[in-house]
């Protein structure tokens, strides 16, 4: 696979744009005119829909990782959810989720952490990353199908959409439409990036390695706090397939508790879990 340096690199026009004005717009929740409890209230719920069951729960460990299966129409609900993260559309997320474990903490890994932590937190989506090539060859089980293909296409109109509906519904329940929006799509969507950014940035410098994976992947209880159970890094690098991250008591794994509520109920079916007799690095 060809690597290269940022200083070769060309640079993503439009994700630097589109980065910096969802920052910008943020910003707007500073303004009293703009902050209702109301608002905040819809950005906690929403951060929720996006980041649990649609990045963490859905994009990473359903359909990046087969680690459990669902009915078709859950996975599509759960792609969805993820959709309105606005962090990509689900088709190249996937890809460049998959590159990041094949060749995780090496010059091919798209957000390698050997070059820094702002490169991984997010300057490596600042320009153009020749992994994109090899990851469109990686999610062929999803590529083609239709529905993945429409939020893939229109993941930024879809966010233009659920904007119009929550300044109808602030307008309507607290007469303040705009709080709703800024809160609701703008505050929510900077928020969840670097929540999600922190996986590919944090987990790669600080907390503890439990198990050998490889790479520099490591568990932070504060990042697994912030992404529903994502900060188990150093556990899910080690045991990729599985669909619990958090394999000691205190390890909080709010997104596993949400699988095995799944599979209780008979949704949830092919759970994969580490195997019983894992041995630790210190073991």
């Amino acid at each position: 696979m060809t690597v290269a340096t940022p200083q070769k690199l060309s640079l993503n026009w439009f994700a630097v744009i589109w980065i910096a004005t969802i920052h910008l717009l943020a910003c707007l929740a500073f303004l009293p005119s703009t902050f209702t409890w109301a608002g905040v209230g819809v950005a906690l719920f929403l951060h929720w829909v996006t980041g649990a069951l649609g990045v963490t729960m859905g994009w990473h460990r359903l359909i990046s990782h087969r680690s459990f299966e669902v009915p078709k129409w859950l996975e599509y609900f759960l792609m969805f959810c993820g959709t309105l993260s606005c962090q990509a559309g689900p088709v190249d997320w996937v890809g460049m989720h998959r590159i990041h474990h094949k060749y995780s903490d090496t010059p091919a890994d798209p957000h390698d952490s050997n070059k820094g932590f702002w490169w991984s937190h997010v300057g490596w989506m600042f320009f153009e990353i020749p992994a994109k090539e090899e990851a469109s060859k990686m999610v062929k089980d999803i590529g083609d199908d239709p529905v993945y293909k429409f939020c893939q296409n229109f993941f930024i109109p879809i966010q233009f959409v659920l904007g119009f509906i929550l300044y109808f519904l602030g307008d309507y329940f607290v007469g303040n439409g705009i709080s709703f929006v800024v809160w609701g799509v703008f505050v929510r969507m900077a928020v969840m990036f670097h929540c999600t950014w922190f996986v590919n940035s944090a987990t790669h410098k600080f907390g503890y390695r439990t198990y050998e994976s490889g790479d520099d992947s490591r568990n932070c209880w504060w990042v697994a706090l912030v992404t529903y159970g994502e900060g188990w890094h150093n556990n899910h690098h080690a045991f990729q397939y599985s669909a619990r991250h958090g394999l000691k008591w205190w390890e909080i794994d709010v997104t596993w508790m949400m699988i095995s509520a799944l599979k209780a109920v008979g949704l949830a079916k092919k759970v994969k879990m580490p195997p019983k007799n894992a041995k630790p690095i210190s073991g």
